[in-house]
C-alpha cells in the first residue's frame, strides 16, 4: 500500500494543478498564455516540474481582501438567516399565493359545474344556451 502512495501524490497534485489551471480565468494567468500552461502541466506533470511551476509561478494569488481569512469572516459576521416559520415576509408571500390559488380553484369549480351543466342539458334534449 504505501508503495503507492508517492505514484497517488504526484497523481493528486498533476490531477490538481491541471483543474486549477483550467478553472483559472485568462486574466489571472501570468506569464504565459494558458493553453500553454496546461501543456506544461500535462508534459512535465510526472516530474512535478509542471504542476509545481503553475502552482509557484503561472497564476496570480490574491490575498484576501482585509488581510482576513474566510474563517475568521464567518467567525465575525452574525448570522442572518432566519427559518421560513419566522420570516413574515415568506409567510406573507404564502397567503398570497393561497389566495391566487383559491382564485383559480374557484373558477375551475365554476367552469366544471357550467360544463356539468351543459352535459345535461344534451342528456335531455335541450337546446345548450348561448354564453
Amino acid at each position: 500500500m504505501f508503495r503507492y502512495l508517492p505514484f497517488l501524490l504526484v497523481l493528486a497534485l498533476w490531477i490538481y494543478a491541471f483543474i486549477d489551471c483550467l478553472n483559472t480565468p485568462e486574466e489571472q494567468v501570468r506569464g504565459l498564455p494558458k493553453v500553454v500552461w496546461v501543456i506544461i502541466i500535462l508534459l512535465f506533470g510526472e516530474v512535478l516540474v509542471g504542476p509545481i511551476a503553475w502552482l509557484v509561478a503561472g497564476k496570480h494569488r490574491v490575498a484576501p481582501a482585509g488581510g482576513s481569512t474566510p474563517s475568521e469572516w464567518h467567525r465575525s459576521t452574525a448570522a442572518q438567516w432566519v427559518a421560513p416559520d419566522d420570516n413574515p415576509e415568506f409567510l406573507k408571500s404564502l397567503k398570497e399565493e393561497n389566495k391566487k390559488d383559491e382564485a383559480l380553484l374557484k373558477d375551475w369549480e365554476a367552469d366544471l359545474r357550467r360544463r356539468e351543466e351543459e352535459l345535461r342539458r344534451r342528456e335531455r334534449g335541450e337546446e345548450p344556451k348561448g354564453d
